[in-house]
């Protein structure tokens, strides 16, 4: 997987310090294995008590967003609750399994605090899921970075995964 591109885009920006610290410690530790990019846009500001046609209307605008970020020929991964859910080893396994076939470009996408536009994982080629559980998409930003990061330490054979 070595030369492999990965970029995550993710609606909103991350506030909290310890968020941001643990954050930037993947980020760092990718940069050995990686060309590794990540794109935070804005998310659409909507009322207090936002109706569903509201929530619709700012998915969309901010899957535009989204869409206008993506590299033509990444293998695009969706990360949605109703996504798979894979072990570790079988995330880095399909990792590898996309960069033997060529792909020179990952793109993970993490939605807004609404969650993501449809358009977005219809397109994707694969829809990935952390747990059934809900967490903040601040922390599943963290929680994917984890995850990529011990993709690589998995296909190097290193200790890091017990």
């Amino acid at each position: 997987m070595k030369g492999i591109g990965v970029h995550i885009i993710c609606v909103g920006k991350l506030k909290e310090k310890f968020y941001t610290d643990a954050a930037a410690e993947y980020v760092k530790r990718l940069g050995a294995y990686c060309k590794f990019q990540l794109t935070e846009l804005p998310e659409e500001r909507l009322p207090a008590d936002p109706s569903q046609a509201q929530i619709d209307a700012a998915l969309e605008k901010e899957a535009q967003a989204v869409r206008g970020k993506i590299p033509k020929g990444a293998a695009v991964i969706a990360m949605c609750v109703e996504g798979n859910l894979l072990s570790s080893e079988k995330l880095a396994a399909k990792l590898e399994q996309w960069s033997a076939g060529g792909t020179s470009s990952l793109v993970f996408l993490i939605g807004s605090s609404y969650g993501m536009h449809p358009s977005l994982k219809d397109m994707a080629q694969m829809k990935l899921s952390m747990s059934p559980m809900t967490f903040p998409h601040h922390l599943a930003r963290v929680m994917l970075l984890e995850q990529i990061y011990r993709c690589f330490k998995i296909q190097e054979g290193s200790g890091y995964h017990k």
